[in-house]
């Protein structure tokens, strides 16, 4: 059974250890580098500063009490819109409806939000991501600005 759980800054030490392998297993997925947050951009009070972001939403999931994925509800710019950042789930724990659990959970902030779309980016080479967010109601948007060299945006309505 999947649990999720809404972390708080608290919970640094588990959103921490979830980036952390998420940078080094999947470098090319993410716009951070894992050099970013180690070494002098380790400290607690980075990381509980991610946590404590105003109006995000911070998960967890875990299977069989271990941590296993996390993904990110917050703000965008357009205020009927919210954004799915974040999201990891451990090559181990794939295939095992994780990372739908995920995006059923931020969706559902979303909506609770007042939001009638959800977005995200994704880089293009990752089919898999992708394919995961079409068969969860995602549709290809707007064309990403200059900033976001190789992501498409992905959107759906709620």
């Amino acid at each position: 059974m999947i649990d999720l759980r809404v972390l708080a800054p608290d919970d640094w030490r588990v959103w921490r250890s979830l980036r952390l392998a998420a940078l080094a297993e999947a470098p090319e997925a993410f716009a951070s580098r894992l050099a970013d947050w180690e070494g002098d951009g380790d400290r607690e009070k980075r990381w509980r500063s991610r946590l404590a972001m105003p109006g995000a939403h911070n998960l967890v999931a875990e299977l069989a009490g271990r941590p296993v994925g996390m993904a990110s509800g917050v703000p965008a710019s357009d205020p009927q819109a919210r954004e799915l950042i974040a999201m990891w789930v451990s090559p181990g724990a794939r295939g095992a409806g994780v990372g739908d659990a995920l995006i059923a959970a931020v969706t559902r902030w979303a909506r609770a939000e007042g939001a009638s779309e959800l977005r995200l980016a994704v880089y293009s080479h990752n089919l898999a991501a992708a394919a995961l967010y079409r068969r969860n109601g995602f549709a290809d948007s707007v064309p990403p600005g200059p900033e976001r060299v190789g992501e498409r945006v992905m959107a759906k309505p709620l």
